[in-house]
């Protein structure tokens, strides 16, 4: 069997390499997994993050599981030991690369795709084949997984970028109890999105003229760890698939209630880079008054002119970000962006079938398929 090296080139946290070896030497080492998450490119560079996870056998959330159940697979999913220093090697369209995972478990691919024929971006979604080089436990099988990336072409306009703790997931991020309660005691299933973001959302995805499919980028300070919870929720819920950038995990198992919180800047970088990524369209950025979405989002429209074409926020309780939002208004509308504080999505639906962003019928349509009683627009 190859051994893990409890100390590797660059580590600066030897103790969590130590761990898992000696886990691995004990025989009490879990199988590994290759945990890819969805991946995102243009037309000539591709990326795909994902980790290298002990596998702690978290089993697909049900409406019906009790507390318990749902308190042990959030410390599942805190406690996993991510596994470091072992090799991956990924496939993707004819081209393939390996790559090691850093002292977090995390691997990272970029691919370059150049050469590739544009017969691929008539499609959305593709495939990216995952192998694990390295035999980590005894008997190990084969370890794979395929991942997922969404290709943004030149020709699609419009990019949505959401936040999703109390924006699109009902989370009282800014109320410690209650977030925690969220929590442990319910799952994928059982927690709940705000009225009628799941067709404002979809509307906005199919856009005015339902010809296409617009990217949609879910930009959180949540960590990785929630990766398949907000998959589940997401999917359950009848969301628009998208890229998730999450945030590493800051603090351990102990403070696993501190998901969320800290300094929510990295959102102002996840955002840039995307703009950066894709000069070629313009965005709408959806967030909440809870923390610090308003700040950065004026702050990326100021610095980024003619880009942002829509700022909404949900307004969180009594809470405002801004003590006066009319400067800010006013502000903004020099770089040709609008900026609208709501308190509910009826209202952001309203104005983006004014501004042309969404068809008034479909998003009608959406609304009533689970609740009939929607007032329609």
């Amino acid at each position: 069997m190859k051994l893990l090296k409890p100390v590797y080139r660059g580590l600066k946290k030897p103790f969590k390499a130590l761990k898992v070896y000696l886990k691995q030497k004990a025989g009490w080492l879990g199988t590994p997994k290759i945990l890819p998450y969805r991946g995102f490119g243009n037309n000539s560079e591709v990326f795909l993050q994902g980790m290298v996870i002990e596998d702690k056998g978290l089993a697909k959330p049900e409406d019906r599981h009790r507390v318990w159940h749902n308190v042990l697979a959030m410390i599942k999913r805190f406690s996993s030991d991510e596994i470091p220093g072992v090799k991956v090697k990924a496939g993707f369209y004819g081209l393939s690369q390996v790559t090691e995972t850093d002292e977090n478990g995390f691997f990272n691919f970029h691919f370059d795709i150049t050469g590739i024929s544009d017969e691929i971006f008539k499609k959305n979604w593709h495939p990216i084949s995952l192998v694990l080089m390295d035999e980590i436990t005894e008997d190990q099988p084969e370890i794979s997984a395929e991942g997922q990336v969404r290709i943004v072409s030149k020709e699609e306009k419009r990019i949505i970028v959401s936040d999703i703790d109390d924006t699109v997931l009902i989370s009282h991020s800014t109320q410690t109890f209650s977030k925690l309660k969220l929590m442990l005691l319910k799952n994928a299933l059982t927690r709940l999105p705000f009225k009628g973001v799941a067709a404002f959302y979809r509307a906005l995805e199919r856009g005015k003229n339902k010809t296409s499919f617009n990217p949609f980028f879910y930009v959180s300070s949540s960590e990785w760890n929630l990766y398949d919870l907000l998959e589940n929720f997401f999917d359950h819920n009848n969301l628009p698939k998208g890229v998730f950038m999450l945030r590493k995990l800051e603090h351990n198992i102990l403070k696993f209630w501190k998901s969320g919180q800290g300094n929510h800047d990295h959102k102002y970088e996840k955002i840039k880079f995307l703009l950066e990524l894709y000069p070629n369209q313009r965005f709408i950025l959806i967030g909440d008054s809870g923390q610090k979405d308003p700040e950065i989002y004026n702050r990326l429209a100021h610095d980024n002119p003619g880009r942002i074409e829509t700022i909404y926020i949900r307004k969180i309780g009594s809470e405002m970000f801004f003590k006066d939002i009319k400067p800010v208004i006013t502000g903004l509308k020099k770089f040709k962006t609008s900026y609208l504080q709501v308190e509910d999505t009826k209202d952001a639906a309203e104005h983006a079938i004014k501004q042309g962003y969404i068809d008034k019928d479909l998003y009608n349509e959406y609304s009533t398929e689970k609740d009939p009683e929607f007032v329609k627009v």
